[in-house]
């Protein structure tokens, strides 16, 4: 189940990345809301994975893969480039957080 909350955490973490680039600023009242509610809700759920799961693993996952995803987001909604260095951010976001896992950090 924690590990069920955690993808719950991780993608309203992207939608509220993704609602704050469309806020411009804060200026459009709905995407500021899902801003608050994003966060609040990814919050809420991470600090219920805590509970039970290690924090170094769980805030390198949630951060990590975020991260990634928010960058895959940009590209494919808002047609950032996908230029080899951002490829290579996101291959090492992702090789990072494999490593913690495989290294028994958990």
């Amino acid at each position: 189940m924690p590990w069920i909350l955690l993808a719950g955490a991780i993608a309203l973490e992207v939608f509220a990345t993704t609602m704050l680039k469309l806020s411009a600023g804060f200026s459009r009242l709905l995407p500021s809301i899902g801003v608050v509610a994003g966060y609040l809700g990814a919050f809420v759920l991470l600090a219920f994975v805590l509970k039970t799961l290690p924090v170094g693993t769980i805030y390198a996952l949630w951060a990590g893969l975020g991260t990634a995803l928010v960058a895959v987001v940009g590209v494919l909604a808002f047609a950032e480039p996908l230029t080899a260095p951002k490829v290579g951010g996101i291959v090492l976001i992702i090789g990072g957080v494999v490593m913690l896992n495989l290294s028994g950090a958990h």
